[in-house]
């Protein structure tokens, strides 16, 4: 299903072929811990074919050697250079403003390593900013410090802008939804470094040598994988193995290059 005669019409134009290609983790190649169909094969196919490419997520709890042992119990084998995480991104936005900087941090691994690699010093005294990223376990008393911290003058950011995630019991609450009650106590907007924001694929780009004209975006969300995709230039493709169903489509003012029914709909057009 994909060409200009795709009758979802969704296809605007033929572009060259791609070199590179980014793909969302949740919802495009997992589902709760267990591989999608064709997600193995997809991979397969980057490695045979010689393709740049990227496993990006909005998780920032993990680090990438955690999320590629993660996906191996899921028969999935990527490694973990190829994983690219909001965390990572954030770091390398803060070494980009602030160089040797300092941070009070409300997160996990994925998020305190990431800042250490790039040389951040991470401290509750004074820091330069208060980073917020996903925590299993939100402590009242650390998130009454970051508003104290923001209150004096700390910049604000965090790493994604998710209210909620998700669990076999249901939604929890996420990134968003804490970095809302900082937000409410001391009125100062968080700056949120992964998508939508378009930021987190450029520095992807980066990581791989990418150009937005040859480089793919694949995603199960309109209103963060192919917004961000688009903004950043890149061509699209929806899957609809996640959280956009087909009927959700046409009420976005954007399209997707393509909209397949899952990754295995994607291994024929690498």
């Amino acid at each position: 299903m994909s060409g200009p005669a795709d009758t979802r019409g969704h296809v605007r134009a033929e572009r060259r072929p791609a070199e590179c290609w980014l793909t969302d983790m949740d919802g495009v190649l997992v589902h709760e811990g267990h591989a999608l169909p064709g997600a193995a094969e997809f991979l397969q196919r980057l490695v045979e074919r010689g393709r740049r490419f990227l496993v990006l997520t909005n998780n920032s709890i993990f680090t990438p050697r955690d999320l590629a042992a993660r996906l191996a119990r899921s028969g999935l084998h990527v490694p973990e250079e190829s994983i690219w995480t909001s965390a990572l991104a954030t770091a390398d936005f803060l070494a980009t403003q602030l160089p040797g900087g300092s941070a009070y941090v409300i997160g996990e691994a994925g998020l305190t390593t990431a800042l250490y690699e790039v040389g951040y010093t991470l401290t509750d005294t004074d820091p330069d900013y208060v980073v917020l990223g996903e925590t299993r376990t939100y402590s009242f008393e650390a998130i009454t410090r970051a508003i104290r911290l923001v209150g004096r003058g700390a910049r604000f950011i965090a790493t994604n802008p998710d209210v909620t995630g998700p669990s076999p019991e249901g939604p929890l609450p996420a990134t968003g939804s804490v970095a809302a009650m900082i937000t409410k106590a001391t009125g100062a907007e968080p700056y949120f470094v992964g998508k939508p924001n378009p930021m987190m694929f450029r520095s992807a780009m980066n990581r791989i040598a990418a150009h937005s004209e040859s480089t793919v975006m694949i995603g199960d969300r309109m209103d963060t994988d192919v917004v961000a995709g688009i903004e950043a230039g890149l061509d699209t493709v929806l899957v609809l193995t996640g959280s956009t169903r087909a009927g959700d489509v046409a009420r976005f003012p954007f399209r997707p290059g393509r909209v397949l029914d899952s990754i295995a709909d994607v291994v024929e057009l690498v």
